[in-house]
């Protein structure tokens, strides 16, 4: 079992997080903030900085799923184009060769 253990509840850090997005303007930097707000609830500037990153992470999840789906489309699209002129040129193939038939 690991040594650490998880002192801060989810509604803390996102309490947090969403502090430091808030209070941003108010300091220079968002380090600055960070350190002022992290001393307040009792972790490390470090410690919420991860939060942050990693709550960033998770908005930013969706728009690069957005974008692989939309590579994806794409080629699926390409895939049924190709398939649709197999058809037709199969389509194409089989009257000529019942016309053949017929003929003969």
């Amino acid at each position: 079992m690991s040594k650490t253990r998880n002192k801060f509840s989810p509604e803390v850090r996102e309490r947090a997080v969403r502090m430091v997005g808030e209070h941003r303007a108010d300091y220079g930097s968002e380090w600055e903030a960070m350190t002022s707000i992290a001393s307040k609830i009792g972790c490390t500037a470090e410690t919420l900085r991860r939060w942050c990153r990693e709550e960033a992470s998770r908005r930013t999840a969706p728009a690069a799923l957005a974008a692989d789906d939309q590579a994806r489309l794409k080629l699926l699209e390409r895939e049924v184009k190709e398939l649709r002129r197999a058809n037709e040129i199969l389509r194409k193939a089989s009257a000529y060769f019942a016309m053949a038939e017929l003929v003969l």
